[in-house]
């Protein structure tokens, strides 16, 4: 909401992973901690990648999901998704994961369609001293962090990180290597300056490098056409970020941000380097006693190199974009403690689709101070990437007796315009007692003009050599559709040392003319998670995940995935005030299985059963 708000007055369906939540759930990696969101649907492809998203229409690529770190986007306008391979914290100095399901655009602009995720990391002033994290398991060997804050002047406090990893790989459904092991090297600092009144500045920074494995079938114009590679890639990247707050009283403040961002990141035999700068100031205001305003602006520019393979290339190899970003959000009180209205509405100018507008209109009723219900209609967009536009990928090769080959590629155009959606949304929250919570959401999302491939008259070409034969699919505005569904979860303490968390979603799609898109997402999952605290500083924790059966895309082909239960078990507990040691089992009632398929390889890697040990040093 772009300000402090309490989550039972948030007219959206908001979900929230605590400091506590992160800390229990043995997870290493941040896709892996979105599982704890309901209504997410996270599904490990291999090693080291995931597919993402809220709300359907989930891909290797999906690219209907905005991501934030301390308000930084880390989406790539290569494919408007994500590089999860990329991404890493200190979790241990994570605050805490907001995540909006349903469109953000109001106030985050084009592509936070069918969500919004924030990770915010704590302020230096919060991570003071030193912290050693270790950790070895069947997939980690090792990992390692370190963590040291301090002061350097009053009101000024620093901490400094290094984290290093080495994943292992998977193993593909033959039962080979999957060929797709994982380390990084990370390493940043940030400094905050909090004043016990006045402006606050932070400053942080950070730099990563790191291999990846894939395995990879491209394809080429010589027999055998189809060719199988397992590719190591080095990877780097890092950030500057600041932002300087200035506080005028409990309900104004002026906010401005500014970040340097520049990554190199192989997909597949492409590289992509891309620098980004970002500035974004944000000013509220009260007016009069019932309105609560946030206006704001922002400017990006965003500068690519894309190397090109016969697999994949792109026209032109270079490209500079700009993007200038306007918008308002007015909170409006009309019944002081019970009825609100929120009004808002962005203006966003880029250099593909000219000027969208991208309005939205929330309404919250909260009868007691317990219970609140609220509806929304909202409007967003998603903004064609760089491959949407100017990418060319021969997707096969073959040759029949006595022909030339026959290449088939899937073909973008320059001319690709905007997907739309307008959603509807509703939802109700209730405390009927303080160790007791519900929520529900449900949502009715009308989508149009989302690119899809159709097909074109064949076209003889003389280059590359040999002579071939091309088969286009071209990129077009051609799909739209509807998805609607349901979202529920309950907190409960039945003890006051024993908190139970569950979780119920329901989806359904409908896409035309292509309705293979609605089986790539699950139609129901849900999740039971029980924290138990024992004596003794020990604590139990153990989670239960059902996802529906899926079927996605494998390279060329569709395959059927089934449905699985996963069990994960830990134990921990706090031998001395300074050291946490933990135990944790992922995937427990299975060897391994699938979750998601790959674009760039017919064959799938399976999930397997895991164990990972935690030591937790604080001095």
């Amino acid at each position: 909401s772009r300000k402090e708000t309490r989550l039972i007055d948030s007219p959206a369906a908001i979900a929230v992973v605590t400091e506590d939540d992160i800390r229990r759930s043995g997870h290493s990696s941040l896709p892996e901690l979105l599982r704890l969101v309901p209504g997410m649907h996270v599904a490990r492809i291999h090693g080291n990648e995931w597919a993402v998203t809220a709300r359907g229409f989930n891909d290797q690529y999906a690219n209907k999901l905005l991501v934030l770190v301390d308000g930084r986007s880390i989406y790539t306008p290569m494919f408007a998704g994500v590089y999860w391979n990329a991404q890493d914290s200190v979790l241990e100095d994570l605050d805490r994961i907001e995540v909006i399901r349903g469109p953000g655009a109001t106030l985050w602009g084009a592509n936070a369609v069918n969500g919004v995720i924030n990770l915010t990391t704590k302020s230096a002033k919060e991570t003071q001293g030193g912290l050693v994290v270790v950790e070895a398991g069947t997939e980690e060997r090792p990992a390692v962090s370190f963590r040291q804050g301090g002061q350097l002047a009053p009101d000024i406090y620093y901490r400094a990180y290094v984290k290093y990893f080495d994943r292992d790989g998977f193993v593909e459904e033959p039962g080979q290597d999957g060929a797709d092991s994982w380390d990084a090297l990370r390493l940043g600092g940030r400094v905050d300056w909090e004043p016990a009144e006045g402006d606050r500045l932070m400053l942080q920074a950070e730099y990563y490098r790191g291999s990846v494995g894939e395995h990879f079938e491209g394809t080429s114009l010589a027999p055998p056409f189809q060719t199988e590679q397992n590719l190591i890639h080095r990877n780097f990247g890092g950030h500057v970020l600041a932002r300087w707050t200035r506080p005028f009283s409990d309900r104004a403040e002026l906010t401005v941000q500014a970040y340097y961002d520049r990554f190199h990141h192989w997909d597949g035999d492409t590289p992509e380097t891309r620098d980004t700068y970002d500035l974004d100031v944000q000013h509220r205001f009260p007016a009069g006693t019932r309105h609560d305003i946030v206006w704001g602006f922002g400017y990006r520019h965003t500068a690519d190199r894309l190397a090109p393979s016969f697999y994949l290339s792109f026209d032109p190899e270079r490209e500079r974009q700009e993007f200038a970003s306007a918008f308002v959000q007015d909170e409006i009180t009309l019944k002081p403690d019970r009825l609100t209205m929120t009004l808002g509405a962005k203006l966003e100018h880029n250099e593909s689709t000219g000027t969208e507008f991208q309005p939205s209109a929330r309404f919250l009723w909260s009868p007691t101070e317990r219970q609140a219900l609220w509806a929304a209609v909202s409007r967003a967009v998603r903004i064609p990437s760089r491959y949407d536009r100017h990418a060319r990928l021969n997707a096969a090769v073959f040759q029949p007796p006595g022909s030339p080959p026959l290449v088939v590629a899937l073909l973008s155009r320059p001319e690709a315009q905007e997907e739309r959606l307008t959603a509807y949304e509703a939802g109700y929250r209730i405390e009927p007692h303080a160790n007791l919570s519900f929520d529900v959401a449900a949502f009715y999302n009308d989508y149009e003009d989302i690119l899809g491939y159709v097909s074109a008259p064949t076209v003889f070409e003389s280059t590359p050599a040999p002579p071939h034969v091309l088969i286009p699919l071209i990129f077009e505005n051609v799909l739209g559709g509807r998805t609607y569904g349901v979202e529920t979860s309950v907190q409960w303490r039945p003890a006051r040392n024993w908190k139970l968390v569950a979780s119920h979603s329901w989806l359904r799609m409908h896409i035309r003319p292509d309705p293979s898109k609605e089986v790539e997402s699950p139609r129901h999952q849900w999740q039971v998670r029980s924290h138990l605290d024992l004596p003794k500083e020990t604590q139990l924790i153990a989670a239960l995940y059902y996802i529906d059966g899926i079927s996605p895309s494998l390279d060329n082909d569709r395959v059927q995935l089934p449905s699985y239960l996963r069990l994960d078990l830990g134990l921990s507990c706090q031998p001395t005030e300074a050291l946490t040691v933990g135990i944790w089992g992922q995937n427990l009632l299975d060897p391994r299985h699938p979750e998601f398929g790959s674009f760039k390889t017919n064959t799938l890697t399976e999930v397997p059963r895991s164990f990972v040990a935690r030591a937790t040093w604080r001095f």
